[in-house]
């Protein structure tokens, strides 16, 4: 979602492809004009925004066909699944205020044809003998494609009315995170019929898909121009300290589903060489976390729901935290069952993490709103605006900020095995960053004697 607004301007213009008076919140204009605009517009963002995830997921593939012919160790391959995450972690806010700058459609087709920088040149030098500076350009580029994300929501944002929202992001959010795994069976799929040899037939397979992406954009998606930045509300969401603690808790749920994501297939070669000697073994499991994380997200916008987003939130960070510790112990006693049930509790924790923490940000600006007009402080309209306003640039920032986490996730691999030849350092750093989290989340949250914010 983004820190955007639409005022509909007084008339339609009637050109194709722009929408000069878009009215979601009308019971009868959406029943007759605007739902079926607004699927439409979704259904091709979602397939836009899957392959853009794709692409940014690259590299989790990638690195499992460079043996020993590339000369990289494993430090460095650790180092070319994390600069994608970093760029696609600082390109999500500029790519969210996009939408309002350029339109919705127009830059869906820029952000898609965006992604043939990185693949393009992937399906021509990956071979043995390329430099690790080339490697490691080429890596970075598809952090590009982390940024989709970012406009596919605050485009679609913009199309549904606030009781349609939640379900139309989270299949917005669902359809693209299934873009990790699927990258990730399309390797497996390389690997099982050409070999390790050619890794440049993974990138080759995604370029006609970005052509059609940004064909179907151009075909079906529409613009709306009443949208507008609101700078202010970034500002003053910036100043707000729930911003940064949302921000902390987004990285520790979303972070740790693309970092785990990215370094899945790595990790299960490095632990367990002996059962997985090449890489088409991995590759049979790697895609598995990604697609139970993916797959699993809306339930836990359901039971935030159901339970309250800060309730499930504490839970899941502490069940995120067990889960480190059931793969370290596992780990340490080469259980390879209990090591893959680990991983795979991770990746469930933080699917279900990414729903909650989300579900979380705008009960805790309708809980203050209300304080607000209960105390005389703002009228109920202003307050509900403010509210609507708040939310969307915090969900901004804090998607901004917690995309970090991956490389964080990945960097605390490549530094555990580069000094103590195991990933054990980096899974006692993520019980402690569990614990981090789920300390805040009690303490801001659902200490008792807390009255500010009811009902997060």
């Amino acid at each position: 979602m983004a820190p955007a607004v639409v005022t509909p301007p007084p008339a339609a213009t009637g050109r194709r492809h722009r929408i000069d008076d878009w009215r979601p919140e009308d019971p009868d204009f959406w029943r007759t004009t605007g739902a079926p605009i607004a699927r439409r517009n979704l259904w091709v963002s979602v397939f836009a925004e899957h392959v853009g995830f794709s692409v940014w997921s690259l590299w989790s593939v990638t690195v499992l066909f460079l043996g020993p012919a590339y000369g990289i160790d494993p430090a460095g391959k650790f180092l070319l699944t994390a600069v994608p995450a970093a760029l696609g972690a600082v390109l999500r806010l500029p790519y969210t205020l996009a939408v309002a700058r350029f339109g919705g459609r127009t830059w869906t087709i820029v952000s898609a044809l965006l992604l043939l920088l990185p693949t393009i040149p992937m399906a021509v030098l990956l071979e043995p003998g390329v430099s690790y500076t080339t490697l490691m350009v080429l890596a970075c580029l598809t952090g590009v494609g982390g940024g989709n994300f970012a406009s596919s929501m605050a485009n679609i944002n913009l199309f549904y009315p606030q009781r349609l929202k939640g379900r139309a992001l989270g299949l917005n959010a669902g359809g693209g995170n299934l873009g990790v795994p699927a990258v990730q069976l399309v390797g497996l799929a390389v690997l099982a019929t050409a070999g390790a040899a050619y890794p440049r037939l993974v990138p080759a397979v995604y370029i006609p898909l970005i052509v059609l992406a940004a064909l179907a954009a151009s075909r079906w998606l529409d613009n709306i121009p009443g949208a507008r930045n609101e700078p202010g509300a970034l500002r003053e969401a910036a100043r707000d300290p729930h911003t940064w603690i949302m921000s902390l808790l987004y990285i520790g749920t979303f972070g740790s589903f693309i970092g785990f994501g990215f370094a899945f297939g790595q990790v299960l070669q490095l632990q367990f060489a002996d059962r997985f000697p090449t890489p088409v073994d991995a590759a049979w499991l790697t895609f598995l976390g990604p697609l139970i994380g993916s797959l699993i997200r809306p339930v836990g916008g359901h039971l935030a729901d159901r339970l309250g987003g800060a309730r499930v939130t504490f839970w899941n960070f502490v069940a995120m935290a067990a889960g480190a510790g059931l793969v370290l112990w596992a780990a340490r006693e080469r259980s390879f069952p209990l090591y893959l049930a680990g991983f795979l509790a991770l990746f469930v924790f933080s699917g279900i993490g990414n729903g909650s923490t989300y579900k979380m940000i705008p009960a805790i600006f309708r809980a203050r709103a209300t304080a607000a007009v209960d105390d005389g402080r703002r009228e109920a309209e202003a307050a509900r605006r403010w509210s609507i306003r708040m939310t969307g640039a915090l969900i901004g920032i804090a998607g901004a900020v917690g995309a970090s986490g991956g490389v964080l996730v990945n960097i605390a691999f490549r530094q555990s095995f580069l000094t103590r030849g195991s990933a054990d350092a980096a899974y006692v750093a993520f019980i402690v960053a569990y614990a981090v989290c789920f300390g805040v989340t009690w303490l801001v949250y659902l200490r008792p004697g807390r009255r500010e914010l009811p009902g997060v």
